[in-house]
């Protein structure tokens, strides 16, 4: 196979990869759709999947995601770069241990446990949800980082960049590839997670899936977890685009 060729054939493969997972997530929210019409739903069916009620528990849902997510990315980033200067890389093991304990921990037990100490509510839940998923960001954030061949950051150095330009113009772009691997598992686990939100009365698509388990309505319990198992979906495929748009060109 000649060299063009090989392009070619990886191009379409690129390609027919990009756009699986959006024909998935359309064709199995067809099928939930096709589904629901087809049942004869009930007057608490109906009230609770309505096309308002859905679109509220998925805006709630997207804001818990989008909300603890930015503030991982704040905390888990910055603090990343910083235990791998010279300075402060003997508070790795520390500062590791405490977040192997957020991940360690269950997200309801977080939860019941902020319930208890300081009440229930939206705070809670995104202070749930940045500690059960800041460890894979500050871990790639790390790894990146210490993954970089000390050569090119000499090299940098050596033609007169100061270290803070060699950090922003030098490691953070190389490093990017491994801490959006690691964005990518804390999306994907933030919006697993943020159905528990439902129990401290933040919302979300939970509530959806309370309300079946609960009133024992097999209609909205399938909407409510198929809904979040498409989000998931497409949160990890856009994920997926911005990891190719932003990989330096050459990795």
């Amino acid at each position: 196979m000649t060299l063009t060729a090989q392009r070619e054939e990886s191009t379409r493969l690129s390609a027919l990869g990009v756009l699986t997972t959006p024909a998935l997530v359309v064709v199995a929210g067809a099928a939930l759709l096709a589904y629901l019409r087809g049942q004869p739903l009930d007057a608490i069916e109906r009230r609770s999947i309505n096309v308002q009620v859905v679109l509220a528990r998925l805006t709630e849902h997207l804001e818990l995601v989008g909300l603890s997510t930015l503030l991982v990315i704040a905390i888990a980033v910055p603090l990343g770069v910083l235990l791998t200067r010279p300075r402060l890389r003997r508070l790795i093991p520390a500062v590791l241990a405490v977040a192997n304990i957020g991940q360690a921990v269950p997200t309801i037990g977080v939860l019941v446990l902020l319930a208890v100490v300081v009440g229930i509510g939206t705070r809670e839940a995104l202070v749930a949800l940045v500690l059960c998923s800041a460890l894979p960001v500050l871990r790639n954030t790390m790894v990146g980082l210490q993954g970089i061949d000390r050569a090119l950051i000499d090299a940098g150095r050596g033609i007169g960049l100061s270290r803070a330009t060699v950090l922003l113009r030098v490691e953070l772009p190389l490093a990017v590839p491994v801490m959006l691997a690691g964005l990518r598992v804390a999306l994907i686990l933030n919006v697993g997670s943020a159905t528990l939100a439902t129990f401290t009365n933040a919302g979300g698509l939970g509530d959806l899936i309370n309300t079946g388990i609960v009133l024992n309505r097999t209609p909205i319990l399938l909407t409510g977890s198929v809904l979040t198992a498409l989000l998931a979906l497409t949160i990890d495929w856009l994920v997926s685009l911005a990891e190719h748009v932003l990989r330096p060109r050459g990795l």
